[in-house]
């Protein structure tokens, strides 16, 4: 039997075990930093893992997670029956590193495991980041085990900390929901979302290199444009009238400023175009860089944090104030045929990555699963 067949035979057998398992083995109750997040929830196998939900912080509106209750040493103890471990993802930035050595001491005091997945090396939700770094390092010294997305994204964890990181990929968020295929047009439309402008996100160097860049491709012919969104609300209303600025006037681009969209309008959007912009100026990982893959959208990014490691095929770089680098990415990213929307041959690429996006994700459950297992019998062993 060829060795690939071989491989597979093997991934199968181990599933089926799991899944007997998963029927007399008590599932593994976790203390998820923060549980009601779509991230958290795809890689949690339901069969295997229960979420505690989040608790709700005091005076809180209802569906805030932050600031994480879990992380608090008072929880910790007046909950400690109700889990086996603790799983941090995001969130930290709600506390001081010298907090989160309490909550350290804590669940070393209740022989609970502390598992952390390193999304964020830098925190998109700030700007100045020691105190994250600050925070991540207490966090990554006492972890039982680390997690992160991506090789290159675990050789820094390994640099910055001196630990060793699984790398679990980033799996599909979409589930087994319908994909859109977008709707057909007759010029290439590249697009940015601002969304809200937080720390991480240029706006305004972004749009600007798109506007030139946008003006150049379309003095050479090329049927092209650009759309800029944003959201009603955001966190600098200054940086917002300076977009708009630098749009007015230019032929190609148009700016859309709406309510924040859900999940199946971003997603809508996000089909309609050739290709989508990533505006930012520092960050890790990217759930929009995944959700583009899920749509078959290429993606045009900045070179900063992992993001481009993600799904390297489909990232195609280029320098915030340098539009010759966008135009050349632009034209490389939309080269392909099924990048264009609404195209049967998007459709077929769209059910083909979903196809592997689903398999994808029950290895990424059990991957998880795993950790889970090693953490929980060290400490029964110790």
């Amino acid at each position: 039997m060829p060795g690939d067949a071989v491989r597979a035979s093997l991934r199968t057998q181990r599933f089926e075990e799991d899944k007997i398992v998963a029927t007399t083995v008590p599932p593994v109750q976790v203390a998820a930093v923060p549980s009601a997040h779509p991230y958290v929830t795809a890689v949690a196998d339901p069969a295997r893992v229960r979420l505690l939900a989040d608790p709700p912080p005091p005076g809180a509106p209802a569906g805030q997670w932050w600031p994480p209750q879990v992380l608090l040493p008072e929880w910790l103890e007046a909950h400690a029956a109700e889990f086996d471990l603790v799983h941090v993802h995001f969130g930290i930035e709600s506390y001081t590193a010298d907090e989160l050595a309490l909550t350290v001491a804590a669940l070393e005091r209740l022989g609970k495991p502390l598992v952390y997945t390193v999304h964020d090396l830098e925190n998109p939700q700030l700007s100045s980041q020691d105190a994250h770094r600050a925070g991540l390092a207490v966090l990554a010294h006492a972890a039982d085990e680390l997690i992160t997305l991506t090789a290159s994204a675990a050789d820094e964890v390994a640099a910055i900390t001196g630990r060793t990181a699984t790398v679990v990929a980033h799996p599909t968020l979409l589930g087994e929901a319908e994909r859109p295929v977008g709707t057909a047009h007759d010029t290439v439309r590249v697009g940015v979302h601002l969304r809200d402008l937080r720390p991480n996100i240029d706006g305004v160097a972004t749009t600007a290199t798109l506007v030139r860049a946008i003006a150049d491709l379309r003095a050479q012919g090329a049927r092209i444009e650009g759309v800029v969104r944003m959201n009603e609300r955001v966190r600098d209303e200054e940086a917002a009238a300076s977009i708009v600025l630098l749009a007015e006037g230019c032929d190609g681009v148009r700016i859309e400023r709406g309510p924040r969209q859900d999940d199946d309008e971003l997603a809508a959007w996000l089909a309609d175009l050739d290709a989508c912009l990533l505006p930012y100026r520092h960050g890790t990982q990217s759930g929009w860089a995944e959700l583009c893959y899920d749509l078959a959208v290429p993606v045009v990014g900045t070179r900063v944090g992992h993001m481009a490691a993600q799904h390297p095929t489909d990232f195609h770089t280029f320098d915030l104030g340098e539009p010759l680098s966008l135009e050349r990415a632009v034209i490389d990213a939309t080269s392909p045929a099924w990048s264009v929307p609404g195209s049967r041959r998007r459709a077929a690429e769209i059910e083909r990555r979903r196809t592997e996006r689903l398999r994808e994700l029950e290895h990424v459950r059990h991957a998880h699963v795993e950790v889970y297992r090693r953490v929980l019998a060290r400490e029964l062993a110790a």
